[in-house]
């Protein structure tokens, strides 16, 4: 999908109304730090740091769709308990997401508890009751969730086996899709599509599809036996079936199978990954996208997502960065404004990342600068380097300076492993920067004091740490361009505070 074609159709998303009907779920994540071993038994004992609750399940799906410029009619069961209470002020908290919401009495709503330390689960804890509604609560479900598919433009059905989704909501939501024009999607469970009556796309996981098949769904061959099985099995009018990092597989009844590659990308965590790409299948549908311009579509958001931790969500800005990402090289890919810098930099705070900051001019890469920056990255999870613009490097500097301007500066110090992320500031000090990336290590040269660090103050008022890295004797710019001009060296002038 080209640049301008992914912004028309983020364009018109903005215009569409999407109704998410199914299990629904309250999402929690416990983030800490393990630091060691429980003398008790061999397990991890993890140090709360934090938490996190979010909409989970198709209540996810619905953030999904919201988070995609769309307008999102959730509806779901929820328990008479106080998660309810939780449910119901999660879903008023998300822009253009309505939602509708059947009370049933005799169950708990449904809450999955993870707990994460380095960006990793260490366990999954879940309070549920997965049986089938009853009579009274299913018509119910069923009268609400009429109400919301009227006036969509397409519809999710999202079944995660909790006991909402039966044959009979199954067959309701069918008929209300095609009363309002509306395309169905559906994201299965179970050993058979065939509840799902002739649903415009169902969307399994390879797992899924080889339950469902009891095929073996791992090379091109036996994925498209499969789906040709399954096919075989309902009378869905497409199957599209997810396969990670192999990309997603597409049957059309009548048609040949499609691959479609996947996109190479550091995966922290895939949980939520099914939601978002079936949010934006719905999503790029409803918005009059053709099917592989809409599997396109999903592909490029489930890989922005599961680089990150926990039930998350994708924003067309992500969509447009990782679009444009895709065509750069991978150093290119580091650089952000300094808006995007701080995005970026509390997204990973919230995903558990210890997030570290430096700056000066780097004006002439050298040893000592590497030196530097490998110990910096030692300190934290993800490394924020903020560069001198060239205006302030001539103000600190002189004329003259910088010998390097600030594209090829940026670009050579995004070209280091141990940097995550490059971005520019213009003023003498990057005071204003540091108050908005809130770094939890703010890291200078040993030749300061901790006392003339700017933003030490602010830093450890926040909680965070000051750190003075080791510097490497015999090399400095200054150094290197009086032994090139042949004056000199005197003393080096340091690097900007």
């Amino acid at each position: 999908m080209t640049l301008a074609r992914l912004q028309a159709l983020l364009d018109r998303a903005a215009h569409v109304r999407i109704a998410c009907i199914g299990d629904l779920m309250v999402d929690r994540y416990v983030y800490g730090e393990v630091t060691r071993v429980s003398p008790e038994a061999p397990i991890p004992v993890l140090t709360r740091k934090s938490e996190a609750v979010m909409l989970g399940a198709v209540g996810n799906v619905a953030r999904n769709v919201s988070a995609l410029g769309a307008t999102a009619v959730l509806t779901g069961v929820v328990g008479a308990d106080a998660t309810a209470s939780d449910v119901t002020a999660l879903a008023a908290a998300e822009p253009r997401l309505e939602s509708r919401f059947v009370a049933d009495p005799s169950r708990p709503t449904t809450v999955k508890t993870r707990f994460v330390a380095s960006g990793q689960q260490l366990l999954r804890l879940d309070h549920e009751d997965d049986g089938p509604l009853d009579t009274v609560c299913i018509q119910n479900l069923i009268q609400t969730a009429q109400t919301g598919i009227r006036g969509a433009d397409a519809v999710i059905l999202s079944d995660y086996a909790k006991g909402t989704v039966s044959a009979e909501l199954a067959q309701a939501v069918l008929v209300a899709a095609r009363a309002a024009g509306a395309a169905l999607v559906v994201d299965p469970k179970g050993r058979s599509f065939a509840k799902y009556g002739e649903a415009d796309l169902i969307k399994p996981n390879a797992r899924e599809l080889g339950l469902v098949t009891d095929m073996a769904v791992r090379t091109n061959a036996e994925v498209e036996a499969a789906l040709c099985a399954a096919l075989a099995g309902c009378t869905a009018r497409a199957i599209l079936v997810t396969r990670a990092g192999a990309g997603m597989s597409l049957a059309v009844r009548g048609q040949a199978v499609r691959h479609f590659a996947g996109r190479a990308q550091a995966v922290f965590d895939v949980s939520g990954a099914g939601d978002t790409s079936i949010a934006a299948l719905a999503v790029a549908l409803a918005a009059g996208a053709d099917l592989d311009e809409a599997v396109g579509f999903a592909i490029l958001a489930s890989g922005v997502v599961v680089g990150k931790v926990g039930t998350a969500t994708v924003s067309p800005q992500e969509l447009v960065r990782a679009e444009l990402a895709a065509n750069l090289a991978p150093a290119e890919a580091k650089l952000a404004s300094p808006e995007q810098a701080a995005e970026i930099a509390q997204r990973w705070k919230a995903e558990g990342y210890s997030v570290g900051f430096t700056n000066g001019c780097f004006d002439i890469l050298h040893r000592g600068h590497v030196t530097y920056l490998n110990q910096a990255r030692s300190w934290c999870d993800r490394l924020v380097v903020a560069l001198n613009s060239d205006a302030s490097v001539r103000r600190l500097k002189g004329d003259g300076r910088p010998v390097n301007q600030i594209d090829s500066r940026a670009l050579v110090m995004a070209g280091l492993g141990g940097v995550d992320l490059v971005t520019v500031f213009d003023a003498d000090t990057p005071l204003d920067l540091i108050k908005a990336i809130r770094p939890d290590v703010l890291i200078k040269g040993a030749d300061y004091t901790e006392a003339e660090v700017v933003g030490a103050s602010e830093v450890q008022g926040w909680g965070g740490v000051v750190r003075l890295a080791d510097l490497v004797d015999g090399y400095s710019t200054t150094a290197a361009i009086h032994r090139m001009t042949g004056q000199s060296a005197g003393k080096p002038n340091p690097e900007a505070k």
